[in-house]
């Protein structure tokens, strides 16, 4: 007999603990090996039936993926922040690799995307950008933190121009303050070029991709921002419809609501209520969010449907904020559309269903 066996492992640096139920969820045998490839692989090929898997996504994730991946029927790679039932009661790695496991077997985990290696290039180029950035981005908030601690005015971005430091420099008399700024100014030099260099790496592994091209069109989307979509998203078919697509990219309204259901003349009717609306989901691609988000303040500022249908909501009362919002949205809708379908954008066709 072919005995489902469900498999729950805790990785750590040096250390898996490894947790083996059978589908009555009782321990058929549990274990510590070294996180080696070697040791891993020589537990889970010892392992008789359907085996399927599950560890949490974290730092070893890729590597365990791709090596474990051939040796199951079933893998998840499951999200962390959903997984509760490893807060209550007891903790160590044996508990915790138990608590997978059955997790795993109630199947009441929610899967990391793992996938489509074509795109491992693109994924680490634009890690290696958006990183770059963001360390650009604390160099400058370290500068004007350095002159504003001495009171010396730096608005706008002139202080980092090559042009005006020196000016800026002589302002600071003491000499350790002094030579802090050069060093920081080099620092920044050297985010600078590297940034360019990454910047032009990630653009030209992006247009060996058709998508690229496709979305090019669309408002608001740049030849960055589709690069680092395409890098994150990998493909549209992760996603069902565009509210699931919403949700992942941080644009998906949580709603609450109770007592739904009123008894009306003996019989249990629909009380009517409207969900309350509690703002924009948590938990989501922060970077797919700034991307929506920047894409659609890009295109409410350029002449055409866009900003003719930003401009009326604003005139007939909606903030501005609000109404940027659902412009994210529907770029989005059509960014999965035009993905999914292989289309390329056309605003006369996508006037009466995008804007």
């Amino acid at each position: 007999m072919n005995e489902i066996k469900y498999i729950g492992m805790d990785v750590h640096q040096t250390s898996t603990s490894i947790v083996v139920l059978n589908a009555a969820g009782r321990v058929v045998t549990s274990a510590v090996v070294e996180t080696r490839a070697q040791a891993l692989l020589a537990f889970i090929q010892g392992q008789p039936g359907t085996l399927h898997l599950t560890f949490e996504e974290g730092t070893y994730s890729a590597w365990l993926y791709d090596l474990l991946l051939p040796h199951v029927s079933r893998l998840v790679v499951c999200d962390p922040r959903h997984n509760a039932l490893l807060q209550a009661g007891s903790k160590d790695d044996p508990i915790d690799a138990r608590k997978l496991a059955e997790l795993l077997r109630l199947n009441a985990l929610r899967p990391v995307y793992h996938g489509h290696h074509s795109l491992d290039t693109l994924k680490e180029l634009s890690r290696s950008y958006t990183t770059l950035v963001q360390d650009g981005t604390r160099a400058m908030n370290r500068l004007k933190a350095l002159y504003r601690s001495r009171a010396i005015p730096c608005p706008g971005t002139k202080v980092y121009s090559p042009s005006y430091r020196a000016s800026y420099i002589d302002q600071l008399k003491p000499p350790g303050v002094h030579q802090r700024a050069e060093l920081l100014y080099q620092h920044l030099d050297v985010l600078s070029l590297l940034r360019r260099q990454a910047r032009r790496a990630l653009l030209a592994e992006s247009r060996k991709h058709r998508v690229s091209r496709l979305l090019r069109p669309v408002p608001g989307l740049g030849p960055v921002r589709i690069a680092v979509l395409l890098a994150r998203v990998q493909t549209p078919f992760r996603f069902r419809n565009k509210r699931l697509f919403w949700a992942y990219v941080g644009l998906g309204l949580v709603t609450r609501i109770s007592a739904q259901f009123a008894l009306v003349n003996g019989q249990l009717q629909r009380s009517g209520k409207a969900p309350a609306i509690r703002g924009l989901n948590p938990n989501h691609q922060r970077e797919l969010k700034e991307i929506f988000k920047s894409a659609a303040t890009a295109a409410v500022q350029r002449p055409g449907p866009w900003q003719q249908f930003y401009q009326q909501r604003v005139d007939a009362g909606r903030k501005p904020e609000l109404v940027r919002l659902t412009v994210a949205r529907k770029l989005a809708a059509v960014t999965l559309h035009l993905w999914k379908k292989g289309e390329r954008y056309d605003a006369k066709s996508l006037k009466s269903t995008a804007v």
